[in-house]
């Protein structure tokens, strides 16, 4: 396993890594988005056309990577985005990513959809720990998990809002996936050229979602699979709910998934503490505009006073250093860190901070920038291509990588 991290030289690299160890359900439901993905490309391309304009002649011998977050400091500009349903791909994967965060010096989110408890999550990281949650229908449980969240010891609350209802998620259609997890007839297969997976689950049981265990399943028709993760979440949560969840939790509370720089001026009028920039990693809304895109405006809007986080589509060292020139606060990052704990547990999610933090380093040397303060809009041009032209090289880099991806595919089902 040591040898395998060290031959691993970007984050990618463990979603390549990761597809062969993952049944193609589980791998896919991780790795795609709604319908036909291009909000989920527009995140990566929205970095892509954005080029950096370096100085010259700076000190840059030591750079520093520290900066203050909510009010205490971190060790990069980086959050572990919330994810949900990581025990599928690895056991005890939530603890992993968590541990990684904590060893690291960065923060975790913990989702309300993840299969581990909060009180879990509290017992095995000593790092700093932010919690996700969900409007649900059943405000009963929801008022229960702010106050778990509350006892555990989280210092912060991430409300997520931008999932009134479920994304139409094909892939998951297809492969006959859904949340509550089940075997079928038509995806069994794809579960046993997995036998080690497979063999997991038999001995030790499907995970659940811990925090969510008293919500009855819903959604078991195929029309419903792929929004059944979201059967369970309130459509009807408004402004004046958000006010409520304000009055009732006194430590920092973010909004993710905003997208308008007007609903990010509402969150601050409200007494939130800062929004999340997001379109959940294009899993919900197709053709939704990509986070990056929205970032300066919405920076505008809010001005000081309110943190600024942007999620989706980050990937590289000199993806932090563009969202923060376009004024974020900080990044957060998801996929990559659930592929590194699914390749490796927790040695590969710290591989994959480790990665990320050297490019950081390298980027601002690079760019002539000794500290994240120094970062400014002059940093950063767009496009460094022509948008036609990111987006026919996007295009071909995502045809060539499905043409290897279903040969590694067959490859792999050939040997097994």
């Amino acid at each position: 396993m040591v040898d395998l991290l060290a031959r691993t030289f970007n984050v990618d690299d463990f979603e390549s890594l990761a597809r062969k160890v993952l049944p193609r359900p589980v791998f896919d439901f991780y790795a795609g988005g709604a319908e036909d993905e291009r909000t989920l490309r527009a995140n990566r391309q929205a970095f892509e056309v954005m080029g950096l304009a370096p100085r010259v002649l700076v000190d840059v011998s030591a750079p520093n990577t520290q900066v203050e977050l909510l009010g205490a400091g971190v060790s990069m500009p980086v959050v572990v985005a919330p994810m949900g349903a990581v025990g599928f791909g690895c056991r005890k994967g939530d603890e992993a990513i968590a541990a990684a965060a904590a060893a690291a010096g960065i923060p975790y989110i913990l989702s309300s959809t993840a299969t581990a408890s909060i009180e879990t999550i509290a017992s095995v990281s000593s790092g700093r720990k932010w919690f996700q949650l969900y409007p649900l229908k059943r405000a009963d449980l929801m008022w229960r998990l702010v106050d778990r969240a509350r006892a555990a010891g989280f210092e912060a609350l991430v409300i997520t809002v931008d999932v009134p209802v479920g994304g139409k998620r094909e892939r998951d259609l297809h492969n006959d996936f859904a949340m509550p997890f089940r075997f079928t007839a038509r995806n069994l297969s794809a579960f046993a050229m997995r036998p080690k997976w497979a063999a997991g689950m038999l001995m030790q049981g499907v995970p659940v979602m811990e925090n969510l265990k008293e919500l009855a399943p819903e959604g078991s028709k195929a029309a419903g699979l792929a929004s059944s993760v979201g059967a369970g979440f309130d459509c009807g949560f408004t402004w004046q709910h958000l006010a409520e969840l304000r009055r009732r939790w006194h430590g920092p509370l973010l909004v993710k998934g905003v997208l308008h720089p007007s609903d990010a001026a509402q969150a601050k009028a409200l007494g939130c503490d800062g929004v999340i920039v997001s379109n959940h990693g294009g899993r919900q809304l197709d053709s939704g505009v990509s986070a990056l895109s929205c970032l300066a405006d919405i920076v505008d809007q809010v001005g000081s006073g309110m943190e600024v986080y942007m999620d989706g589509g980050v990937r590289r060292g000199s993806d932090i250093v563009k969202a923060l020139a376009r004024g974020a606060k900080g990044v957060l990052m998801g996929r990559p860190l659930l592929f590194g704990a699914c390749v490796a547990g927790q040695p590969g999610a710290e591989r994959v901070l480790a990665i990320l933090k050297d490019e950081l380093l390298r980027t601002l040397q690079l760019c002539g920038v000794a500290e994240l303060a120094a970062i400014s809009s002059e940093l950063v041009q767009q496009p460094c291509t022509s948008s036609s032209q990111a987006s026919s090289t996007t295009h071909h880099h995502h045809l060539l990588n499905r043409h290897f991806a279903i040969a590694s595919r067959d490859t792999t089902h050939t040997q097994a």
